[in-house]
């Protein structure tokens, strides 16, 4: 009787311990309990959200929309009190209307100053003219003097011509010399004016540019956030006005990089959303990110002093969220997903 007791006992015992382990092996997904599905709680849905933010500062004159509004891309949402830069767009047009026209007036003196050149050319002809004439004259009365004919009075006047027309022939060039530079110098100045204009151009655009940025639009279609911006505000070029958010969804799945083994892009994901009352929808997996969490953090971790200790660290996956899914309209960045992936089937 003894004998049959401690046999049921250590049976029993064995039983136990047999329950135990694999109790364990169930709990690790150890073999032979292992399995091809993994599953992650750290799982949020994602999306394109763009803070409005002014690039100029001034004060707020109207704000055109409200909370959660639905809006188009190119929808007028806040206008800044304009009155400053339109004036300023004015003084910009007035300044190279004054530019322009300094520069025709230069073109002007262009003209003068080239026909100021072929006059003095045309001295010249006729000062090398009246030398030839003067040198002539002074040849004969030479030529005269010598034979007794002429008096000492026509050979004085003769030399004196002589003296006068080299003068002016010397005196026409310098002329010639003097519209040449002055000309060069019109030149030079147009160069001036004709970068004045291209600044004064330049200014005009920034100063319609500034006047057009005054009127913030949306740049996609979506749905606005909470409205930050309030009318008579003062807001400076960065301000947190507003944000949108545009369609078009997906969900990032942190797993352990122990469960990446049998992941494939292209392999279909099961995603319940916790807002939407456990709805599960249907997804698919469309890229793995190029380095863990741990790597895009601010303060990295520097592994190399010190004791270490292991940590598993998490890969995020980019999954596709599946089109004609009538539950997918009720989602909004942010929420939070369980993902299922079946590492068996196979990817793309």
């Amino acid at each position: 009787m003894t004998k049959h007791i401690r046999s049921t006992a250590t049976l029993i015992a064995l039983s136990l311990g047999v329950l135990g382990l694999v109790l364990v092996l169930y709990a690790w997904r150890l073999p032979p309990f292992t399995r091809s599905v993994e599953t992650t709680e750290n799982a949020y849905v994602r999306g394109r959200v763009t803070v409005i933010a002014p690039q100029l500062a001034g004060h707020l004159a109207e704000v055109a929309v409200r909370d959660f509004e639905e809006v188009k891309a190119g929808q007028f949402l806040v206008r800044i009190d304009d009155r400053i830069f339109e004036q300023k767009a004015r003084q910009a047009e007035a300044t190279l209307a004054s530019q322009t026209a300094e520069l025709a007036n230069s073109e002007q003196s262009r003209l003068s100053g080239e026909a100021r050149v072929k006059a003095a050319a045309a001295q010249i002809d006729s000062a090398e003219t009246g030398l030839k004439t003067a040198q002539a004259s002074w040849d004969r009365i030479q030529s005269l003097r010598q034979k007794g004919v002429v008096t000492q009075s026509s050979e004085d006047e003769s030399r004196a011509a002589l003296e006068q027309a080299r003068a002016a022939l010397a005196q026409a060039h310098a002329n010639l010399e003097v519209a040449r530079q002055d000309l060069a110098a019109v030149v030079v100045a147009r160069q001036g004016l004709e970068a004045a204009v291209k600044g004064a151009e330049a200014a005009l655009r920034l100063a319609r540019i500034d006047l057009a940025n005054t009127r913030i639009t949306a740049p996609y279609d979506g749905r606005l956030g909470e409205i930050g911006a309030r009318e008579g505000q003062y807001v400076t070029a960065g301000t947190q006005l507003m944000a949108i958010v545009p369609k078009g969804f997906w969900v990032t799945a942190n797993f352990k990089e122990t469960q990446l083994a049998g992941m494939k892009v292209g392999q279909p994901a099961t995603l319940s959303v916790d807002a939407l009352g456990g709805a599960r929808l249907t997804g698919h997996i469309q890229d793995f990110s190029p380095a863990t969490g741990s790597e895009f953090s601010v303060l990295k971790a520097d592994n190399a002093t010190g004791n270490f200790t292991k940590v598993t660290q998490r890969l995020p996956v980019r999954i596709s969220i599946d089109p004609d899914q009538a539950e997918a309209a009720r989602l909004a960045p942010g929420m939070s997903v369980e993902v299922s992936i079946d590492t068996d089937v196979p990817g793309a």
